[in-house]
C-alpha cells in the first residue's frame, strides 16, 4: 500500500518571539516493513537554519532556527511511504531467559537492545507495574505470549478517553486512572516488560483511518500514534534489527515489523521525550496557542510524486 502523510504543526505567539530554535522527528525511516519514496519539510517563516542528521538510534531529525520576530510558525511534513505486511516469525523464548540475557556482567558482550531495559523519563521503574502484570508472567512462558497478553489486557482494561491525560501524564498515573491515549498506553507496556528486565521500546508513527461508508476522508481530521516494541532475540540472532515486535496496544494488533500496512513508523525511542514530533526553545512569545492537523491517506496513482526527497546528508539554507 502506498500512503500520503501531511502533518501540519501551527504555533500562533502572543508576543512575537524574537528567536527559536527546534527539533523535529517527522521524516518517516525505512524499514523491512516500509520504504519512503519521497519526503518534504515545510517550515514558515523561513529558517535562518535547516539541517537533516539521524540520531543514535539511526531516526531522521531536523533541527531549525528562525532569527527574526514572527507571531506565527506553521510546519508541515509531507512523506510518501510503501507499506508492506511482514509476516512474523515464530519465537519461543522464555522470558526468563531473556530477563537472564539483559542481566548486568562486568565485561559482557554488547547488545544494541539493553538500552531499552532501563528506565526513561516517561518509563520508570514501579512497583506498580510489576504488581499489575504479574498475573502475565508465569513460568517458562514465551516473551511473545507475554507481550501479546498485556496488548490485550492494556486494550481491554483501560479506556481509551481523548484529552484524558496531557504529554507529560505519567504512565503510573494512566495506570491508576486506566485511561488514556496512545502515548500512555505504549508507556504502560514498556514499563511493564522494562519491570522485569526486559527490553522495550517506543515507536511514533501514523495510522491510516478509515472514515465511515459514504463519507469523505477528512482533511487534518487524524492525528500521530504510537505503539510499543518488545526485543526477541531468537527471532535473528544475526541481525537484531529484526528482532523487534511491534504491538499495539490502543487497537489491539501487533506484528513483527508494522501492526500491518495502514501504520507508517517514524522514530523510535526510549520513551516519547525521545522522539516527539516538534519541541523547542523560543525567547519571547509568553502566550501561544497550537493546533495540529494529520492526514493519511492511500496514494491511487502511479505517477511520480508532486514533491523531492530531502537529500540523505545535512542541508543547510541560507
Amino acid at each position: 500500500m502506498k500512503l500520503r502523510v501531511t502533518h501540519e504543526t501551527r504555533y500562533d505567539y502572543a508576543p512575537p518571539v524574537e528567536t527559536s530554535q527546534h527539533m523535529a522527528y517527522l521524516r518517516p525511516v525505512d524499514t523491512p516493513a516500509q520504504s519512503v519514496g519521497a519526503y518534504r519539510l515545510q517550515v514558515d517563516p523561513a529558517p535562518a537554519q535547516l539541517t537533516h542528521t539521524r540520531d543514535g538510534y539511526g531516526n531522521w531529525r531536523s533541527f531549525f532556527s528562525l532569527q527574526a520576530p514572527h507571531t506565527t510558525l506553521r510546519v508541515v511534513s509531507t512523506s510518501e511511504v510503501q507499506t508492506r505486511t511482514v509476516a512474523a516469525p515464530p519465537s519461543t523464548v522464555a522470558w526468563e531467559d531473556v530477563q537472564a540475557r539483559y542481566q548486568y556482567r562486568a565485561g559482557g558482550p554488547w547488545d544494541e537492545a539493553a538500552e531499552f531495559v532501563f528506565p526513561s523519563p516517561h518509563v520508570p521503574r514501579h512497583a506498580d507495574f510489576l504488581a499489575w502484570s504479574r498475573d502475565s508472567f508465569t513460568p517458562g512462558r514465551p516473551l511473545l505470549e507475554v507481550a501479546r497478553e498485556l496488548m490485550h489486557r492494556i486494550h481491554r482494561e483501560l479506556r481509551y478517553a481523548a484529552q484524558s491525560t496531557e504529554v507529560h501524564t505519567p504512565a503510573r498515573e494512566a495506570l491508576a486512572q486506566r485511561q488514556g491515549v496512545c502515548q500512555d498506553f505504549a508507556h504502560i507496556l514498556i514499563a511493564c516488560l522494562r519491570a522485569r528486565g526486559l527490553p522495550a521500546r517506543y515507536v511514533s508513527g501514523y495510522l491510516l483511518t478509515r472514515p465511515p461508508p459514504g463519507q469523505p476522508r477528512l482533511i487534518g481530521s487524524d492525528a500521530s500514534h504510537a505503539w510499543a516494541s518488545v526485543f526477541l532475540p531468537d527471532v535473528a540472532p544475526e541481525n537484531a534489527a529484526l528482532g523487534w515486535h511491534d504491538l499495539d496496544p490502543t487497537n489491539d494488533r501487533d506484528g513483527r515489523c508494522s501492526p500491518g500496512q495502514d501504520y507508517v513508523t517514524v522514530a523510535t525511542g526510549r520513551d516519547f521525550s525521545d522522539v516527539s514530533p516538534l519541541r523547542g526553545v523560543i525567547h519571547g512569545g509568553a502566550r501561544h496557542t497550537l493546533s495540529v492537523g494529520v492526514t493519511v491517506e492511500p496514494v491511487t496513482d502511479d505517477g511520480p510524486a508532486v514533491f523531492t526527497t530531502e537529500p540523505e546528508s545535512e542541508k543547510e539554507l541560507p
